[in-house]
C-alpha cells in the first residue's frame, strides 16, 4: 500500500470518523456519512469508511480545510489585561502572556496585543493554524471596542471606513459603529503593529483604550480579565473556516483592483 493512503491497521492508528467526531464535526454516524460523501481526504486520498489514521504525522482535509488532528494539540483564549506582553519572553523583564497561562504545554501567542491594550488572544502549538491566522493573505477579522481622548467627528468615523494612509501603505476598509461621542467599535482583517492606534492618530484622535472583543466568531463577554479558558473544537473550525474563506481580505483585493 502506498505510505501515504489511509492507515487501515497501523498500529497506534485511530479509526478517521473517530477522530472527526472528537474534533467537533459531529456524531460518530455523522462523520461516517461525511466520509461516505467524499468530503475527507487522508494525505491527499478520499477517505474510506473505516479507514485510520496516524494522528501524529497523517494530513487530513475536510471539505478541503486541514484539520488539526494531533493529540497534543493545544487552543488557549485568555482576556489580556493591560500591562503584559503578547510574548514568551521579554529582554527587559515585563510581564508576558505566559505569566496569566498555567497549561503544561508550551503555547505561543497567536499574533499581537500591544502592552496597553487588552482583550481576546489565542495562544497554541498548533503551527498550521497560526500561520493560516497570521499570513497576510487571509483576513480573519478581529473586532476591537476603542475609548478615544476626544469626539469622534463623522467624518473622522468615514475615513477609518474607507481606509486610512498609513507610513506602511493604505489601511483596508474598516468597519466602524459609533458608541458614544468618544467611543467606537471598529473591526478591521490586518494585523499591522499597533495599527489601531496608529489609524486613530491619522483621523485626528489618540486611543485611551484598547479592548479586543472579537477574533473571527469568537467572543467571550465573560471570560474574566486575567482568565482563560480552552476553545472548543468548534471555535477551532471556525477559525480555519474564517483564515480559509479570507472573505474580508478577497474584498478588499477585488476593491483595490476595479
Amino acid at each position: 500500500m502506498d505510505s501515504s493512503s489511509p492507515k487501515e491497521t497501523s498500529a497506534g492508528s485511530e479509526k478517521l470518523h473517530k477522530v472527526l467526531a472528537r474534533l467537533g464535526f459531529g456524531s460518530r454516524r455523522a462523520c461516517e456519512i461525511m466520509i461516505t460523501q467524499g468530503r475527507v481526504q487522508v494525505n491527499g486520498q478520499v477517505a474510506s469508511i473505516g479507514a485510520r489514521i496516524d494522528v501524529s504525522s497523517d494530513e487530513v482535509r475536510v471539505d478541503g480545510k486541514v484539520v488539526g488532528v494531533r493529540p497534543d494539540l493545544v487552543y488557549i483564549l485568555l482576556n489580556k489585561p493591560a500591562g503584559y506582553i503578547s510574548s514568551v519572553s521579554d529582554p527587559q523583564g515585563r510581564r508576558t502572556v505566559m505569566d496569566l497561562v498555567t497549561e503544561s504545554a508550551r503555547v505561543y501567542p497567536v499574533g499581537r496585543l500591544d502592552y496597553e491594550s487588552e482583550g481576546l488572544l489565542i495562544l497554541t502549538n498548533d503551527g498550521d493554524l497560526t500561520n493560516l491566522i497570521t499570513h497576510p493573505s487571509h483576513g480573519v477579522e478581529k473586532e476591537y471596542l476603542v475609548n478615544a481622548d476626544r469626539e469622534i467627528s463623522n467624518r473622522a468615523i468615514s475615513q477609518l471606513r474607507r481606509g486610512v494612509n498609513l507610513e506602511d501603505g493604505p489601511t483596508a476598509p474598516a468597519k466602524v459603529g459609533r458608541i458614544s461621542e468618544t467611543a467606537f467599535r471598529i473591526t478591521i482583517h490586518e494585523g499591522r503593529n499597533r495599527q489601531i492606534r496608529r489609524m486613530c492618530e491619522a483621523v485626528g484622535c489618540k486611543v485611551q483604550r484598547l479592548i479586543r472583543t472579537r477574533i473571527g466568531k469568537i467572543r467571550d463577554p465573560h471570560l474574566p480579565q486575567g482568565a482563560w479558558r480552552h476553545l472548543t473544537p468548534a471555535e477551532v473550525l471556525s477559525l480555519r473556516e474564517d483564515a480559509l474563506s479570507s472573505t474580508s481580505f478577497k474584498a478588499f483585493s477585488n476593491q483595490k483592483g476595479s
